[in-house]
């Protein structure tokens, strides 16, 4: 299950942008982080995907998603410019950013990777 938020969610479960220039992350589980739109194609083919992992890693990840239409200031302050984008968080060093609809293997593989949840 994923969870949409506000910029004023992402700033208190993920990363308060305005008050920090360094990388600090408020979250308590590694978190993948979608910024999409409603009327974007590759959004909808990734949407179910993420629904699907958030189910299978309760209590592991946090999904959440980010309306670039709904959240410009949020979507500026990272710099998305196309979407699907992922941002993939552990829980501690830096994200990593990821764009375009990857399918399930290669989300795994990154929340393998960077995340380090299996």
């Amino acid at each position: 299950m994923s969870q949409k938020l506000t910029t004023e969610d992402f700033k208190k479960k993920v990363f308060d942008f305005e008050a920090n220039q360094a990388w600090k992350f408020e979250g308590e589980l590694p978190a993948i982080v979608d910024f999409y739109a409603d009327w974007c194609g590759p959004c909808k083919m990734v949407s179910p995907i993420l629904d699907a992992i958030g189910e299978e890693y309760v209590g592991k990840v946090n999904v959440y998603k980010v309306n670039t239409d709904e959240e410009q200031a949020l979507s500026a302050a990272f710099g998305i410019q196309s979407i699907p984008s992922l941002l993939f968080i552990p829980k501690s060093g830096d994200p990593r950013m990821s764009m375009g609809a990857l399918p399930k293997a290669q989300i795994l593989k990154a929340m393998k990777e960077v995340m380090a949840v299996e």
